[in-house]
């Protein structure tokens, strides 16, 4: 029957298959396929979506093992019958993602070869996958691995299905089954989830959204998922929804589903309502959980749809007794100072935000996101917008000891290579209304060609005239903004940015790069990441990212287990001299009030133009912690919100970060450090040249107002959410990318790296132009003319 060789030829012809051999060996090929087609669609079953998805408990850990808290027990599902899902809703999603779900057979044969070639590739393996394969999918909850074997299974049960189940069951299973985010399966759910109303109640326009949603939440959701990546902004999640929206309203009116007159009804992105929370998941809890969340979903062990059906256990960083002790000290502020009835214009909407971070392995011990995360939706930890101010200028003096300052006898080239490394005893004038220059001496102009003067807080000359130098220990005690401007421009702002990012901020939180206020604190990283900065200070130099959770299991074992990787940010001999410099400020600066007896603290205190966000930062030897506090209305029902002044927030005059910022952190930090050793910071080794120095008598500081009373201000916040700048304005900077937020962190932080962001976090996203208030006058925010361009204060 199989004549190979072939006896009757010679030579090559001998070795060539006759025809009768390779047609009967292809048909043979053919039928072995079609029988095992036959074979494997005869035993596949059509799945039944109830049965096979069984929801189960996802228990959080604290950082000791105790069980924090079980969430998903219930899945917010509740399925309806296609009567009441409206048509407009089954066209919204037919229109966009299957237009011939009615005539095919229920699969793609284009998109699924398409899916494969990526498979084989090591790409993406999403796509090529009708209405009905993702109705499969969705029911083959035990088995959500992308492979190719899972995929040729999900191939003959996607054709049983379409052969044997009604079209319009297998829609109505499908929107019952989908994940719209928030928690939210099915039609019914998803309705409530965003709008609070009954599926059958949606409005074409809303069916539209629900539509866009089902491509994956965290980038369609207009409460925006920065946990998760930073790009996920509220402002990027709704654009994208936005014309995710209108292109499936045009392809229904395309394809006969709507008329034109009712689809010109639905322009807008439609309203929704917060994202609301598992009473569980009240006051703190929520905000630790969504962090946790967020950390696990970067991870890449677990996607976010994965964890939303439960089964997983997830091991924290959190110490419950510390989670406590800052929420307490938090709330005694708001209780004893905040009174919104006594003072309704000056105590509304006040926000407090913190972190706590183990300053020798990166875990986030303690985190304050707000009041109670089932009402206040927003992680105050994580990114906000609030800027740092002068909390900033460590990183200013730690670039100035690392890089140095450039040669002002040299080439822009050369001096980049030539530098002179700065000792804290280095000279700088603290005037007030300082000319600030470029490092060769040249004026510095923005592009109209106005000069920078910077003000210094209350307007104070500082040192000894007729120069007014003061070294930099003293400046950083004192927050003179004018040296550290001139600092930074001196060392050059590139060095200054590398310099935070190096100390663990995320790019996309450092705004204003450009322009001399970068160095006084425009930029608004998150909580978490500014105290997981400060930590790579306390221990001389090695950074760490900040995380929340240390590992995740399932019935299936261990899925992911954090490992602390550290990396050399600066000398020790950097950052020791960065913390001794530090520690002056808690001794005897703005930072007294931060003071714990017995123990080493380093710290700085920052406070925005306009008395928009004050910050206290600072650490022992073994915790950091980062406070903020701001006002800024968390209704997002009111437009064009804007950070609040805190001119007479809780009855006193301005708000700064050497008052309830350091109250709180002293509150809450002499709680936490009981029972650790009371270390002491490393004793710094002599670093660097003393610049500027000269003949004149050492400098001394100029009286100045006392730590308590002390104003600290910097440029005003960013133009969103906070006021709109005067002109001229610094150019928004380039957009980069990372969030805290599952929600990138960073934003954040935001922002929030690993375990929030990132987020710190830190923090990330779309970071709006950086401002400074500016005047071009005396030097005030009420604009008293003088002629050069004035630019805001800090502390």
């Amino acid at each position: 029957m199989i004549d190979y060789p072939r006896h009757n030829k010679d030579g090559w012809q001998r070795w060539v298959p006759s025809w009768r051999l390779v047609s009967g060996l292809c048909i043979a090929f053919f039928g072995c396929l079609v029988g095992a087609a036959g074979l494997a669609y005869a035993m596949v079953s059509v799945p039944v979506i109830d049965e096979s998805a069984t929801a189960q408990n996802n228990v959080y850990y604290w950082a000791d093992n105790t069980q924090m808290v079980a969430t998903g027990g219930d899945r917010n599902r509740q399925s309806v019958n296609l009567s009441q899902i409206p048509k407009a809703m089954r066209y919204a999603v037919i229109s966009q993602e299957n237009k011939t779900f009615y005539s095919d057979s229920g699969i793609d044969p284009k998109g699924i070869a398409r899916a494969v070639f990526n498979m084989a590739k090591g790409g993406d393996t999403q796509g090529g996958s009708t209405i009905t394969q993702q109705y499969v999918k969705n029911a083959m909850l035990n088995d959500q691995s992308q492979t190719i074997s899972r995929k040729v299974k999900e191939i003959f049960v996607s054709i049983k299905v379409g052969a044997e189940e009604p079209k319009d069951k297998i829609l109505e299973g499908y929107l019952n089954s989908a994940y719209y985010g928030r928690g939210a399966y099915g039609i019914q759910a998803a309705a409530r989830a965003y709008f609070n109303v009954d599926a059958v109640d949606l409005n074409p326009g809303q069916c539209a959204f629900l539509s866009a949603v089902l491509k994956g939440a965290t980038y369609y959701d207009p409460a925006g998922s920065i946990a998760i990546d930073p790009a996920a902004t509220p402002e990027a999640n709704k654009k994208r929804a936005h014309a995710q929206m209108q292109d499936t309203l045009d392809k229904m009116v395309e394809y006969g589903h709507l008329s034109q007159a009712d689809r010109g009804k639905y322009t807008e992105l439609p309203t929704t309502q917060n994202p609301q929370s598992n009473a569980k998941l009240g006051g703190q809890i929520g905000y630790l959980v969504r962090l946790a969340k967020a950390s696990v979903v970067r991870s890449g062990a677990v996607t976010e749809q994965q964890l939303e059906k439960g089964g997983y256990s997830i091991y924290t960083t959190f110490d419950k007794k510390k989670v406590d002790e800052m929420e307490k000290a938090v709330q005694k502020v708001y209780k004893e100072k905040i009174d919104p009835k006594k003072r309704p214009e000056k105590d509304t909407h006040v926000q407090f935000g913190g972190a706590s971070i183990d300053t020798k392995t990166g875990a986030i011990k303690a985190i304050y996101g707000g009041q109670d995360a089932t009402k206040h939706f927003t992680n105050n930890a994580d990114v906000t917008g609030a800027q740092v101010g002068s909390t900033f200028k460590p990183f200013v003096l730690a670039a100035a000891m690392k890089w140095g300052v450039r040669d002002p006898d040299l080439g822009e080239v050369q001096a980049q290579d030539e530098r002179t490394v700065v000792s804290p005893k280095s000279l700088y004038s603290g005037k007030n209304d300082l000319k600030i220059n470029n490092y060769d001496g040249s004026i510095w102009e923005n592009e109209k060609g106005e000069q920078w003067r910077q003000e210094n807080d209350g307007q104070d000359d500082v040192g000894n005239p007729p120069d007014y130098k003061i070294d930099l220990r003293e400046a950083m005690r004192e927050s003179v903004n004018s040296a550290f401007v001139q600092l930074g421009m001196d060392v050059g702002l590139d060095k200054v940015k590398e310099s935070a990012e190096d100390a663990g901020l995320l790019e996309d939180s450092l705004a204003g790069a450009g322009y001399p206020s970068f160095s006084i604190g425009v930029s608004d990283p998150s909580a978490i990441r500014m105290a997981g900065a400060y930590a790579t200070f306390a221990d001389s130099g090695k950074q760490r990212e900040p995380y929340s959770v240390t590992k995740v299991t399932s019935k299936d074992g261990t899925l992911y287990t954090h490992k602390v990787e550290e990396k050399q940010a600066f000398t020790a001999k950097v950052a020791d001299n960065v913390t001794d410099v530090l520690k002056t400020v808690v001794e005897k600066g703005t930072g007294t009030n931060a003071q714990l007896p017995g123990r080493d603290v380093a710290g700085k205190t920052g406070t925005t133009d306009g008395n928009k966000s004050a910050w206290f930062v600072g650490y022992t030897p073994q915790l950091s912690t980062a406070i903020s506090m701001y006002r800024y209305p968390d209704d997002e029902t009111i437009k064009n919100r804007t950070f609040l002044e805190m001119y007479g927030t809780g009855g006193e005059k301005k708000i700064h970060g050497a008052s309830f910022p350091s109250t709180i952190w002293q509150d809450y930090m002499s709680d936490a450090v009981k029972g650790m050793k009371a270390e002491k910071f490393p004793k710094p080794e002599p670093i660097g040249e003393v610049i500027n120095d000269a003949p004149s008598p050492t400098p001394t500081p100029s009286p100045s107002p006392s730590a308590s009373e002390t104003e600290e201000v910097s440029p005003s916040p960013n133009p969103s959410p906070s006021e709109t700048p005067t002109s001229p304005s610094p150019p928004a900077p380039t957009e980069s990318c990372e969030f805290w937020d599952i929600n990138c962190n960073n934003g954040n932080n935001g922002g929030n790296g690993n375990g929030g962001t990132g987020p710190g976090g830190s923090e990330e996203s779309e970071s709006p132009s950086p401002s400074a208030t500016e005047t071009e006058g005396e030097g005030d925010s009420s604009g008293n003319t003088r002629g050069n361009t004035i630019w805001g204060t800090n502390g």
